[in-house]
């Protein structure tokens, strides 16, 4: 427990340095933005390894559940 202090001080040190290089160090992206940076990697996948079923599969099962 004694040492969580120091280690508390090189984490800050470390988020002002990646601050320095204008990064954000913490924070969230838009819904968006996460959405266009998944789709892409998501639609190799599915031609890819055939999943267009399993997907329309689950979908329709959380449909079911959620009660639509």
């Amino acid at each position: 427990m004694a040492d969580t202090a120091s280690r508390t001080m090189i984490r800050t040190q470390g988020r002002r340095a990646f601050a320095s290089f204008g990064g954000r160090p913490s924070g969230t992206r838009h819904p968006l933005v996460a959405t266009a940076m998944v789709l892409p990697f998501a639609a190799l996948l599915v031609l890819l390894f055939g999943g267009w079923e399993a997907v329309v599969t689950q979908a329709s099962s959380v449909g079911v559940m959620l009660g639509r």
